[in-house]
């Protein structure tokens, strides 16, 4: 009789602290009858028949307790996309590639262009 009691008084335990634990997690906009303060002030003080108040007055029903929908996840649209998974490599990138050599080219036109301005200005004798 001595299991028996421990043992139901440690399922009274786990649904003590699994209702202190939903009620916690619970978004205050679904919770039914009372607020989140004090639904979780019941729950704590009257341990087992406050979790069955929760359970059976407190808790959301139905569709209300669903996972969300995969919109409202959290994660951002852009990991979600098909072929995320896939590295893309821009060396594999033609247009990328010519882009960037076209830039290089610009870079060491304007890197001679200065260059040979500066040269000048210290070719040219100074003017008094």
């Amino acid at each position: 009789m001595l299991f028996f009691d421990g043992g139901v008084g440690l399922l009274f335990l786990l649904l003590w602290v699994y209702c202190i634990f939903e009620v916690i997690t619970t978004d205050e906009a679904r919770i039914r009858n009372l607020p989140k303060l004090a639904w979780l002030v019941i729950v704590i003080l009257l341990s087992d028949i406050g979790s069955i108040a929760w359970l059976v007055a407190g808790r959301p029903q139905g569709a209300a307790r669903a996972l969300p929908d995969h919109g409202d996840t959290g994660i951002p649209p852009e990991y979600d996309r098909p072929g995320r998974a896939t590295a893309q490599s821009p060396d594999d990138d033609a247009a990328f590639l010519s882009q960037l050599r076209a830039r290089a080219e610009e870079q060491r036109k304007k890197a001679a262009e200065q260059a040979r301005l500066l040269r000048q200005q210290e070719d040219e004798p100074p003017s008094a």
